[in-house]
């Protein structure tokens, strides 16, 4: 479509001359291509890391109950649109950032394609709207995603800044988005599913600023944090992480207690799509340096959607039981 040409990047061909401070030329007008901006604003191809949210209902055999889903999809669209809200907080915040960078000048308030005030009532309607519909939950529902949104505003102003700390940051919201999605069903999370889900969300945040660190390392342009950050530090940090995400996964589908819930000894067999989703986000970490983001890459790469939908099959095949008996 005409109006998300002003949002992708030119060739890489000269990306140096592109750093600049000035926007890039709008390519498009109306009311359409605006409200295209607004949406590429939101990231709506971020939001699929609020599936978190649902990993309690999966792995508690409830899938099939039409009242947990009420809350799992309260959840789910709760996270969506603050993590849209914070997504605009962070781009209003870095436009001028922005302006100067290869890549992410091109997105749509740094280029002029929505305004600041657009911008900021978007902000308005995503906060409130978010927040109110957290309000019909339980309160432990309600303070964990109140506490969510807090630490990414502090995330997005400050923590950012100090290395390290700002991957576990990341790691946290993956953590709490777990907690939420307990609590919005009223399901027990397990110790294995938080511990799981705090490994993984660091090797997602070690290979997202590793990634990073190959872009301003291309254009010659980097922040405070990226500063204190070495590639040789980021690749250990993301062969340990990689390895203790596997090794818990496979721990946990070993537990007496998961094959006694469970009813079957097989669902260690689906820790090859997670070895095999580990391996694909190395290579386009490693393999696609002029994209925005690893997880922009995740969601448009066909191996690894491919991988993650076979890894879905095969636990909804196991965990309720459709394995044929012996």
């Amino acid at each position: 479509m005409s109006e998300s040409v002003a949002t992708d990047p030119p060739p890489s061909s000269g990306s140096r001359a592109l750093v600049t401070s000035s926007p890039p030329p709008p390519t498009g007008s109306g009311p359409r291509w605006r409200l295209g901006g607004l949406l590429r604003t939101a990231r709506p191809h971020q939001w699929v890391k609020n599936v978190f949210v649902l990993a309690p209902v999966v792995f508690a055999k409830s899938v099939f109950d039409p009242a947990v889903w009420v809350g799992a999809t309260l959840a789910f669209v709760s996270f969506c649109l603050l993590a849209a809200a914070v997504y605009t907080i962070n781009d209003l915040a870095d436009v001028e950032d922005d302006r100067r960078h290869p890549v992410k000048r091109y997105r749509p308030i740094a280029a002029g394609r929505v305004s600041e005030s657009a911008a900021k009532a978007l902000l308005v309607g995503l906060v409130v709207t978010g927040l109110g519909l957290a309000c019909l939950g339980p309160l432990s529902f309600v303070l964990t995603v109140a506490g969510y949104f807090v630490m990414n505003l502090a995330y997005s102003f400050k923590l950012k800044d100090i290395a390290y700390l700002d991957v576990s940051i990341i790691s946290a919201g993956f953590v709490l988005r777990v907690l939420a999605g307990g609590f919005a069903t009223g399901i027990v999370v397990s110790n294995y599913l938080f511990v799981c889900t705090a490994l993984l969300a660091l090797f997602l945040g070690f290979g997202k600023r590793r990634h990073e660190l190959a872009v301003a390392s291309a254009s010659g342009k980097t922040r405070a944090s990226l500063k204190k950050y070495s590639e040789r530090g980021l690749d250990v940090s993301l062969r340990v992480t990689a390895f203790l995400t596997i090794a818990v996964y496979l721990a946990y589908t070993l537990d007496s207690n998961t094959i006694a819930f469970f009813q079957s000894d097989r669902l260690w067999l689906t820790t090859a799509f997670v070895g095999l989703g580990v391996w694909r986000f190395l290579y386009l970490v490693q393999s696609r340096p002029k994209a925005e983001s690893p997880t922009q890459e995740m969601v448009g790469d066909g191996a690894f959607v491919a991988i993650m939908l076979g890894w879905i099959v095969v636990v909804m095949w196991i965990v309720y039981n459709l394995a044929p008996r012996t």
